[in-house]
């Protein structure tokens, strides 16, 4: 069930004009698969075969986006069972892992910050704050950005709840449309709300794809504090920094020209109403259970299955009467249940194996070579990323982490931690959806948004993912 009725425009029509004509398309990729699974049944047993070609078929769907992201899933569901190619406890193990229920969680907050108008707060406290001059104006929406990573664990979420918020502040700022000042406050918003929020574990869905896959395969659930400690001080707050610089030098613009007005009209309108007090605490005390998980050891998803669960108590005002049935896109659910099932099948045929002894002939890993080795195991996800998008790194990459981690030396976790420095390089927007959705709601050219992707890419291959690796040396990873 779809909530595009209440959701902009932009982000209703992503997918509709594409999917009108995508059987031919899709007819082109399944042909396709179901020539790479026959062929590859004079090389593989017959199980890894066919699930070549299913991996084929979903990848390539979720690259191009020639139907919704569901559908995909929906497919591999129907197909695995009746084929029998794995248990179905293992192709839906998707709907049995906390990040399943933890995105769910995520959702149900979006929806109860828009009914209970918090979100109209945010924008009051936003244009407080930010300044007179468009470098202080860029600078802090970009880390207002980052913030609400840490609060709104759905990258979508925040780009739908971000963008129309920037998108009236500009106007009042003065920055016209197709402005350089205008598009300026609008990358801010939605590279700092979604890149740095790699480095937060439950803040992204291929963070949380990576969690639930590595719990699923590896009874090793991640520490929200140790994952956080990992991976934010260079992929979160520097990679931030180096954010702000390349906006400012690609689209510099004078200081606002119209004086900042106060978004309420009333001085009583910007006091927090019972509602919205009740519902910032909830969302404070998840958050700290979030923080300090590493001392109760309840992962994420439980804890925010608890916070939604009060969130949806009936009567309680914190969510509409029909939160579940209207306000609620189940799509990204089930996407994310056929991502973890996708990786716990590919495990359960042996395929992943048999990757491996392929990569190892062609990468040139070398024992006792930590580093380069990390280096090596993050470029081929890296290359993952390009072809299945984003996502696709931990699903195909997860589990193979335990025989990579035979071949180069390196810890498994150290293996699945590398994904992170994976996914967190994005190349061009069609590999992540927030991006895809900020240009629909903002309106922002698909150039000036691939030019910021392809300049910071190259910047944190060549600076921050070395850089990185030195911040895992004095941690001990390496």
């Amino acid at each position: 069930m779809s909530n595009t009725s209440n959701q902009p425009s932009g982000v209703a029509n992503q997918v509709p004009p594409r999917s009108k004509n995508a059987f031919w398309p899709v007819l082109n990729i399944a042909l396709g698969a179901a020539f790479c699974a026959v062929f590859g049944m004079w090389l593989l047993p017959i199980e890894q075969a066919a699930m070549l070609g299913i991996l084929i078929f979903c990848a390539a769907l979720w690259a191009t986006s020639y139907v919704p992201e569901f559908w995909p899933a929906i497919a591999l569901f129907a197909f695995i069972t009746v084929t029998q190619i794995a248990p179905g406890n293992i192709v839906l193990s998707g709907f049995e892992s906390s990040t399943f229920w933890l995105l769910f969680s995520g959702m149900v907050f979006g929806a109860a910050i828009k009914f209970t108008g918090l979100n109209q707060k945010a924008a009051g406290l936003l244009i407080q704050v930010l300044g007179a001059s468009y470098r202080s104006v860029i600078t802090r929406t970009a880390f207002f950005g980052v913030l609400l990573g840490f609060l709104i664990p759905s990258g979508i979420g925040r780009v739908v709840l971000l963008i129309p918020i920037v998108v009236a502040i500009a106007d009042q700022l003065g920055y016209e449309e197709e402005s350089k000042g205008r598009y300026g406050m609008l990358l801010a918003a939605s590279f700092g709300t979604f890149l740095p929020s790699f480095a937060i574990l439950p803040a992204n869905a291929p963070n949380m794809l990576l969690s639930g896959i590595s719990e699923a395969l590896y009874d090793n659930p991640l520490s929200y504090w140790d994952y956080l400690l990992l991976h934010f001080p260079v992929l979160g707050l520097t990679k931030t920094i180096v954010l702000i610089a390349v906006v400012l030098w690609l689209f510099p613009a004078q200081d606002p020209s119209h004086q900042m007005k106060p978004v309420n009209a009333h001085p009583q309108d910007s006091c927090f109403s019972r509602k919205e007090k009740q519902l910032l605490l909830i969302l404070v005390l998840c958050f700290v259970a979030w923080l300090t998980d590493s001392l109760h050891h309840v992962s994420p998803g439980w804890i925010g299955l608890v916070a939604c669960a009060v969130c949806l108590w009936p009567n309680s005002g914190l969510t509409s009467e029909h939160c579940l049935s209207k306000d609620i896109n189940y799509g990204p659910l089930f996407f994310a249940a056929g991502i973890i099932g996708l990786g716990a099948t590919i495990a359960y045929t042996g395929l992943g194996e048999t990757m491996v002894n392929a990569l190892t002939q062609v990468a040139p890993f070398v024992e006792g070579e930590h580093a380069l080795n990390l280096a090596l195991i993050t470029g081929i996800s890296i290359l993952v990323g390009l072809v299945a998008n984003l996502a696709g790194i931990p699903a195909i990459i997860t589990p193979l982490a335990a025989d990579l981690a035979d071949i180069t030396g390196l810890s498994s976790h150290a293996i699945v931690m590398s994904e992170v420095m994976a996914f967190s390089s994005v190349f061009l927007p069609y590999q992540a959806p927030p991006l895809i959705t900020a240009i629909a709601l903002g309106k922002l050219p698909l150039a000036a948004v691939s030019k910021v992707c392809i300049i910071l890419f190259v910047i944190t291959v060549l600076g921050l993912l070395p850089l990185n690796f030195l911040w895992w040396q004095i941690n001990g990873m390496l």
